[in-house]
């Protein structure tokens, strides 16, 4: 047990070191980067689609995307407008900080205003690795159940915004928003929770704005790191 524990100790502290530059980089650049966290199926690339096709003509956005296996997410985020690099992990549970330094030697930083990464569909593993981001994103969604925060809480202990998909299918899924209101409030009262679905529009908007107030922080200077100020 000791050996494992230096193990992932010292694989942390490899991660935290490239993750530091990963945030020199982006700060340097002055370009937003979102790491964007949810299970499989909650609608990260849905939710990506739909921001390209509202803000695509107002800010610059291009994507890392985390999968185990095939470029299926990638490429519908080209066909949406997002330029996307694929990273397949194999195995691998999550985007490592190393992933994403050699995702971004196929993109030009200075000519981007927002990088998402979306990570692999995971509730555990990316709540410990650190990517260089400004922010994290957490999805959930109301087919999953209200009860996701206090399964995984400490993804929702670490979002530094909280978005719950798919409303549109609260009522068929036996959803309870006012429990799931509960169950994040009582993890973590700071990071805002927007409500929306991506099939509908429904709460869009304030997504939308979210994500220029930051992209504005980070044009202006204001390097808050992910654990700051939502």
């Amino acid at each position: 047990m000791g050996k494992r524990v230096r193990l992932e100790k010292r694989v942390l502290s490899e991660n935290d070191r490239e993750a530091a530059r990963l945030a020199a980089r982006f700060d340097r650049a002055r370009v937003f980067a979102a790491n964007l966290m949810s299970s499989p199926g909650a609608g990260k690339t849905s939710l990506l689609e739909e921001t390209a096709r509202r803000l695509g003509g107002e800010l610059r956005l291009a994507a890392v995307e985390g999968d185990l296996a095939t470029d299926r997410d990638a490429q519908r985020l080209r066909r949406a407008g997002i330029p996307a690099y694929q990273v397949n992990t194999g195995g691998g549970c999550h985007l490592s900080a190393r992933q994403v330094a050699e995702a971004l030697a196929h993109f030009d930083l200075e000519r981007l205003d927002v990088l998402f990464i979306e990570n692999v569909g995971n509730l555990v593993c990316p709540a410990s690795f650190a990517l260089g981001e400004h922010r994290r994103v957490v999805l959930a969604s109301t087919p999953e159940g209200d009860d996701k925060p206090i399964k995984y809480p400490v993804i929702f202990q670490a979002a530094d915004c909280i978005v719950l998909n798919k409303i549109d299918l609260e009522e068929a899924a036996g959803f309870s928003r006012e429990a799931f209101r509960g169950f994040v409030r009582d993890l973590n009262a700071r990071a805002p929770l927007l409500e929306l679905s991506c099939r509908t529009g429904e709460g869009f908007e304030a997504w939308l704005q979210w994500l220029r107030a930051r992209r504005e922080a980070v044009g202006r200077g204001d390097f808050g790191r992910a654990g700051g100020r939502a």
